[in-house]
């Protein structure tokens, strides 16, 4: 019996198949594809905190280096600038606040690092029909060929109704009439090439929006919204296309590479846990992608679900900490959902009430200040905060103050992402994804790190306090020593006090 099967081989799931092989844990992944799809750049925005899973795997350095940065975004009405957002960091990651990448070269570099990994066994042209499970285990059905597995991921994309409907789970949500038509092309924007740029109503796409980001190679990904009706076939064969690619580049020259017509929804599964089945990425939640917030929650899903199978298997923690999965990554999704949709109603109007709120926003935001925070062209992702998880232990000197300002992270505490900074030869972050980490304290099995320097200072230490840190990266308590046992225990989910064993 495998330990775990994962049905899907896009990001999330060979994420989530490296990320188990780094805690010594054997997957199998199952894709119905008969190879990858190297079609069209697709999820192409990735953010700091997953570069930093990726590096865990060898990934993360690469994809960031080959990804083409930016730094802020701009958001314009017609011809004037609104406003600029740009990103902060608490500490000093090595990565930059975004990059740009096709998923297909993301793909690639995955592979590649799944292909090093004798722990990782994917098998592509295998399309999974059934998952059932009992006490002992899952069963996972391709065609005649059964497979037992102590668990399961399903990472299968927003498609696998069938599965879900199998494990009783629904998928709540609405999706969006509008059509976003979606261009990758080649070509020269001298002082576009490191800026996400978001237009409403401009005069080439009159009472709709259009997004441009920056790619590697000279390539640009163009979005507009474009009616529910809308033809692309047509509208290519008349040369429309190519009028309105010209709107915005101008007289230049110009490769068109890819083009697609989406629509948007906005799903989230009613559990993401279903006794020893996980989902993940879009089979557990579907957003809209003015904030490239799908494959960036995916991959932190992928880290959550890792590590915390990774202790149940290894007898470091009981199964009950799964249930904190969906604790955790639903209540992350429902906030994702929150902010994607309130984007989408604001791009999107449902009603004559919101549609003239827009107008009247988007018109007196050229003038006033107080205006522009209310013109939503997008908050771009931010991980989670698990300030209400069961695993995670409250801090009264340090309450969460919700969510922070646009472009700005959460005061360090419990419940949130450690900042990282450089300590010694590596880093913060890179030695908390070792195991559970103490920053100011000791306990057996657990590694340790004093609370000084610059470390003390970006956590805005007190004297006498210990920082209890997940493996991955999330501040679990910030305790004193003697309640340091405590806090590991509620940190696993329960009384098992084997909280740390060294990486593979």
């Amino acid at each position: 019996m495998v330990p775990v099967v994962i049905v899907g081989a896009g990001p999330v799931g060979t994420t989530a198949a490296l990320l188990l092989a780094r805690w010594g844990v054997p997957s199998i992944v199952l894709d119905a594809l008969p190879g990858r799809d190297r079609v069209g750049s697709k999820s192409i925005c990735q953010h700091r905190d997953v570069l930093d899973i990726w590096a865990a795997v060898g990934v993360g350095e690469q994809v960031a280096a080959e990804g083409l940065t930016w730094t802020t975004a701009r958001t314009y009405h017609r011809g004037t600038e609104l406003f600029s957002t740009t990103f902060a960091d608490r500490g000093r990651s090595p990565f930059p606040p975004f990059v740009n990448i096709s998923q297909a070269r993301t793909e690639e570099l995955l592979d590649a690092a799944v292909a090093a990994q004798p722990l990782v066994d994917v098998r592509w042209g295998h399309r999974v029909t059934a998952i059932e499970q009992d006490a002992d285990g899952v069963t996972v059905r391709c065609g005649d060929e059964e497979l037992r597995a102590e668990y399961a991921l399903l990472c299968a994309g927003g498609r696998c109704g069938e599965l879900r409907d199998q494990l009783g789970v629904g998928f709540p949500g609405r999706s969006f009439d509008d059509r976003f038509l979606i261009a990758d092309l080649r070509t020269d924007l001298p002082g576009w090439s490191h800026e996400r740029r978001f237009f409403f109503d401009p005069v080439w796409n009159p009472g709709r929006q259009v997004l441009v980001h920056p790619c590697p190679d000279r390539m640009f990904r163009i979005d507009w919204q474009v009616p529910a009706d809308y033809d692309l076939a047509a509208e290519r064969e008349s040369g429309a296309l190519d009028a309105r690619v010209r709107q915005i580049i101008g007289d230049r020259p110009y490769e068109l590479v890819w083009t697609s017509v989406y629509r948007f929804h906005s799903r989230c599964a009613t559990r993401f846990r279903v006794g020893r089945v996980l989902l993940a990425g879009d089979a557990a939640h579907l957003y809209s992608p003015f904030g490239a917030r799908g494959m960036n929650s995916g991959v932190a899903d992928a880290e959550n679900a890792a590590w915390k199978l990774a202790w149940v298997l290894r007898g470091l923690a009981e199964p009950e900490l799964l249930e904190s999965y969906h604790v955790e990554r639903h209540a992350a999704a429902q906030e994702n959902l929150q902010v994607t949709s309130a984007t989408m109603d604001f791009l999107v109007p449902p009603d004559a009430d919101r549609a003239a709120f827009r107008a009247d926003v988007l018109a007196r935001a050229v003038t006033d200040p107080a205006a522009r925070a209310q013109v939503d062209s997008g908050r771009l992702y931010e991980p989670f905060w698990y300030v209400d998880s069961p695993l995670t232990t409250p801090d009264p000197q340090r309450p969460f103050r919700g969510r922070p300002p646009r472009g700005s992270v959460p005061d360090p505490g419990p419940g949130v992402l450690v900042p990282d900074v450089p300590v010694g030869s590596t880093r913060l972050r890179a030695l908390a994804r070792d195991g559970f980490l103490l920053i100011g304290g000791s306990a057996p099995g657990c590694a340790s790190l004093p609370l000084e320097g610059e470390v003390a200072e970006v956590l805005g230490a007190r004297p006498g306090e210990v920082w209890v840190v997940r493996p991955d990266a999330y501040v679990a308590a910030v305790v004193p020593q003697e309640q340091v046992p405590a806090a590991l225990a509620r940190a696993v989910g329960g009384a098992v006090d084997r909280t740390r064993t060294a990486v593979g």
